[in-house]
């Protein structure tokens, strides 16, 4: 097709649909079916391919190229510090925390607190702190971080306000907080910044599964900064409160999350060297295959880091410390090639550095959801 009748093309499906002609701008807008390649200038008009396109330019500047440990190590410094820039920084100084126990009860195999603590000037933020009844003290511990959707009720399985709803393997997040406790953790289950607790009051009057992701993301965007970033901050304040418990072995604490929970443990255990292990579910893959070219929301986006590196490479600066990933073949936003890829690369990046038996992956039946089977046998072997 030449250029102008292309251009004709579409103006004609445009004016049948202002018309009220819904077939004929059907008919005349139909996209290439799958075994039509596009001609060269459907390919130039269409964002997406110019967005691969664009990807497929770049060379980033911090990828994982060292054969050895030493050279593994040299450049960890380095890709590190690009990441904190890329992700707009974090605060050199802590506020206190002047943490809460709002509330307590007692489920008979674990009690459950209800904190709040300060993470930031103008910030608090809000969880539940589960511990065992069982279990030789002082334990090891997990900050499990939330998903979309209704942020910590998701993998707490509340119901009705804060009461456990007694039905198990629901959702994207199969209760995986109180999966954690019963495995013997202690559980720091944290509402995200924009989910559950933590939205703001139009997606409050919207309804529980809406989130206010969108406008706090893009407003991070204006001051320089990333929603991921400000997560991440919260999950390493976290791991502060944490380590301000009698209960929790310090020295043992994990990450733990799916969908955009999975972001940020991945993130958190890239950046802060006291996470021991790290279960990512529900989002590793390739930036390409995943963020790239399939519809997600504003928080996965980080400005410029595809100039510097590479998901897996993400993966890397939490080596030589466990890390663990896992996805479903019938995932459709993080899809299963990706995952394959990334996987590989991460593996390859833990052999360099001689922890071969540190990183740990799995694929299983489902889709985009938590699993968990393969991920806490890890757990028990690394953390």
């Amino acid at each position: 097709m030449q250029r102008r009748e292309f251009l004709k093309h579409g103006t004609m499906a445009g004016a049948l649909a202002a018309t009220g002609n819904l077939a004929g701008a059907r008919a005349a807008s139909a996209e290439p079916t799958a075994d039509v390649a596009p001609t060269e200038l459907e390919a130039r008009l269409d964002s997406q391919a110019f967005c691969l396109a664009a990807y497929d330019d770049i060379t980033p500047a911090h990828a994982f190229r060292a054969t050895d440990a030493a050279s593994a190590k040299r450049w960890q410094r380095r890709a590190r510090q690009r990441l904190l820039d890329r992700i707009g920084g974090l605060p050199t100084t802590r506020v206190p925390l002047n943490a809460e126990v709002v509330s307590t009860a007692d489920f008979g195999g674990y009690t459950r607190e209800k904190v709040v603590f300060d993470t930031r000037a103008h910030l608090s933020a809000v969880g539940y702190l589960l511990l065992p009844t069982e279990g030789r003290r002082p334990l090891p511990a997990i900050v499990a971080l939330p998903g979309h959707g209704r942020g910590v009720a998701d993998i707490m399985g509340f119901g009705v306000d804060e009461t456990p709803s007694g039905q198990r393997g629901v959702g994207y997040a199969k209760e995986y907080a109180l999966q954690c406790v019963e495995h013997g953790y202690a559980v720091l289950a944290l509402e995200q910044l924009g989910f559950g607790m933590r939205r703001d009051a139009a997606a409050r009057r919207a309804g529980p599964t809406e989130n206010s992701c969108r406008p706090a993301a893009c407003a991070a965007l204006l001051f320089g900064q990333s929603m991921l970033g400000w997560r991440v901050w919260d999950a390493m304040r976290a791991i502060d409160y944490l380590q301000s418990r009698p209960e929790v072995d310090g020295r043992r604490i994990a990450t733990l999350g799916a969908s955009s929970g999975g972001t940020t443990s991945l993130f958190t255990a890239a950046l802060d060297g006291r996470v021991k292990a790290a279960v990512v579910s529900a989002y590793f893959n390739t930036f390409r295959d995943s963020i790239v070219q399939i519809s997600h929301c504003p928080d996965n986006y980080v400005p410029g880091l595809l100039h510097d590196m590479e998901m897996a490479d993400v993966a890397g600066l939490v080596a030589p410390r466990a890390l663990f990933v896992e996805s479903g073949r019938a995932d459709h936003i993080f899809p299963i090639a990706g995952f394959d890829r990334a996987a590989a690369t991460g593996r390859r990046i833990y052999d360099a550095f001689g922890a071969t038996d540190r990183f740990g992956s799995a694929v299983h039946d489902g889709g985009h959801e938590f699993n968990g089977v393969a991920a806490f046998q890890f757990l028990s072997r690394t953390l």
